[in-house]
């Protein structure tokens, strides 16, 4: 499961691409560039996507003109278009004219004329050739800005505005709205003032510049990065999955070759956050220092394409379910989709409905299927048994009020396979909840998913996979607090058998790690360390040996929270924040999947659930600690 913080358009996206190693110094790092204030800027002629050709000396008219470069798949870029149009349609009646450019190598006019229309960006779009223009300006990134005056200077450079960014993941929206660069920049220069902020630093996607290729490369498309990105990235960055752009052919990925390099060097990609010093897990993404290496060495030398009969067979991927067979039964979250918003903060969502179940189900295995990919960034699917909270944000702390943890989807998951005769448990009258966090991405969308269950018959059920979490709702993290710390711990009455971990927190979760101690023992055995835990990428971490917990022993989380205004996707620092459902609100809670022998399950869950009704006086939030 991957909940986000504030998710940049499905975003907010998630180019699958690298790791959490060590940072590659290499030299497809972007290199500094000197400040384009003040730079005049010569004429230049560029074609838009009708063939129509437009020349700076064209606007001799008009004393103020904005060159905006975009580009048609950076999902920054995307969320920005329908705010630089509106800025466009404000300060037009002004005497300031627009124009977008489009250096990307990999944008096609096809696809310049699709993001016009689909934003309903009414402003030119240019086509940039071989990004001489991107050039002449020094522009690095999508989205950026260049504001010219009537001399064809630049007097303003950078961002729109500060709110949408990249933070330790793909990129992530700060809730409020923050420094109106551009639009301040403009009012100043308009009305005869200098410029306060004259630049700032466009955080975007790397612009595709076209480049020469090494013809003796040793590292070609062809013969290695092809199977790479098959192997490590095609799962979320193909069409109709959630990853902003497909990387399917060498045009595509040879475009985006230096962002590439930049997501491995920062180990922005893929979302995996566990400490490689502790534990081993089935489904870790990270990329070898091999891996690594061909990347850095590809991008290094020109990103050749090199022999394409060298290209491996195209993976094929399942169309639909991922499950060995069709669901016993499928059952959708409503009658009718529902509407996503084009952009800003989409709230957790829960709609609850009635199966119909009248008899005890025991469920072998469940996948939630999203129904438009595009936008739904995660789902978890609870049970409700009869007589619980009618409501799901009457059970913020979901185990302790008796929400059983289903299934859920994340980009990349898939259903949890447990061991043969493992089945969880939906008592007769259980409703489902399903809970919905969508990311806009610039334009309006709308979605219905479900979930599937296959069903195992109570004579084969050996063991009672459950859901579990030690969490604790009593904290308040004070306000500028960096480093709040938050305990919990969960005593195991029985033997059970260790399958996966989950830690979840929201947008203000800094840290998580996950100790053990056996019976009769005080050292504390680290079994999972997420040192830099990213709402916009919450993973499960299956471990790759199921793992025999004896009796007795004791399950200790510790969570740090980062209340100040360090954190960039902080809604208000200045707040105290206590345990709540909604993103802006926090939760503590290390959930886990365990398998109970089923002649123990009923009384080892109850005992369970009465202990996650209350918080031992060890299980306490703590001041500051450093």
């Amino acid at each position: 499961m991957r909940p986000l913080a504030i998710w940049l358009g499905g975003l907010l996206l998630v180019a699958t691409l690298s790791c959490q190693l060590a940072a590659l110094a290499d030299e497809s790092a972007p290199q500094p560039q000197a400040s384009p204030i003040g730079r005049h800027i010569d004429n230049f002629t560029l074609q838009d996507f009708r063939g129509k050709s437009h020349a700076l000396a064209d606007y001799a008219d008009k004393d103020t003109l904005v060159v905006y470069f975009l580009g048609t798949e950076c999902p920054i870029a995307k969320l920005y278009g329908p705010r630089v149009q509106k800025l466009a349609d404000q300060f037009s009646p002004r005497g300031v004219a627009f124009v977008g450019v489009s250096s990307n190598v990999q944008d096609s006019l096809a696809e310049l004329a699709a993001h016009a229309r689909t934003h309903e960006i009414s402003f030119p779009i240019l086509k940039d050739l071989g990004n001489k223009v991107a050039d002449k300006f020094g522009a690095t990134r999508t989205p950026q800005v260049f504001v010219l005056d009537r001399e064809r200077k630049v007097r303003y450079a950078g961002r729109v505005d500060a709110q949408f960014t990249f933070g330790t993941g793909v990129g992530l929206a700060q809730p409020q709205e923050q420094r109106a660069d551009l639009a301040i920049a403009l009012d100043e220069l308009l009305s005869g003032k200098e410029i306060s902020v004259p630049l700032t630093e466009a955080k975007g996607c790397l612009i595709g510049r076209a480049r020469e290729s090494k013809t003796d490369s040793t590292v070609t498309y062809s013969n290695q990065i092809a199977r790479l990105i098959q192997n490590r990235c095609l799962e979320c960055h193909r069409e109709g999955q959630i990853a902003p752009f497909a990387l399917a052919d060498y045009e595509e990925v040879a475009g985006w070759g230096e962002m590439i390099a930049e997501v491995v060097r920062e180990e922005r990609m893929p979302p995996w956050h566990a400490n490689p010093q502790y534990g081993h897990f089935a489904n870790a993404t990270r990329l070898s220092g091999e891996e690594q290496k061909l990347i850095s060495t590809w991008v290094e030398n020109g990103c050749p394409q090199g022999d394409p009969k060298d290209l491996p067979a195209p993976r094929q991927f399942h169309a639909g379910w991922f499950l060995p067979r069709e669901p016993d039964q499928i059952f959708y979250m409503t009658d009718q989709p529902v509407s996503v918003k084009a952009e800003g903060v989409e709230s957790y969502r829960h709609y609850t409905i009635d199966p119909g179940f009248t008899e005890v189900k025991w469920v072998k295995l469940a996948e939630c299927m999203p129904g438009n990919r595009a936008v739904v960034h995660h789902i978890i699917v609870f049970i409700k048994p009869p007589g619980q909270a009618t409501t799901r944000s009457q059970a913020d702390d979901r185990d302790a009020r008796g929400f059983d943890f289903l299934a859920g989807f994340a980009p990349g998951t898939r259903p949890l396979v447990s061991p043969p005769g493992w089945a969880k448990k939906i008592p007769a009258g259980s409703k489902l909840v399903f809970e919905m966090h969508y990311t806009p991405i610039g334009t309006p969308q709308q979605d219905r998913s479900s979930v599937g269950l296959i069903y195992l018959d109570e004579k084969e059920v050996t063991h009672q996979l459950a859901t579990a979490g030690a969490s604790n709702p009593k904290f308040e993290i004070p306000p500028h607090d960096p480093n709040f710390k938050v305990e919990s711990q969960r005593r195991f009455d029985g033997d059970v058998t260790l399958l996966s971990l989950f830690p979840h927190m929201h947008m203000r979760g800094k840290s998580f790690r996950y100790e053990l101690v056996s019976p009769g023992k005080t050292d504390r055995e680290i079994i999972l360390d997420v040192p830099h835990y990213d709402f916009n990428w919450q993973n499960s971490f299956i471990l790759a040996e199921p793992r025999h917990i004896p009796a007795g022993s004791v399950l200790h989380c510790t969570a740090h929270f980062d209340n100040s205004s360090e954190n960039l996707a902080n809604p208000d620092p200045a707040k105290s924040v206590k345990w709540g459902p909604q993103t802006w609100e926090e939760m503590m809670i290390g959930w886990y999947d365990i398998g109970i022998p089923f002649r123990d399950a009923e009384a080892l869950r109850s005992r369970e659930r009465k202990q996650a009704t209350k918080v031992p006086p060890s299980e306490t939030s703590s001041p500051t600690d450093n």
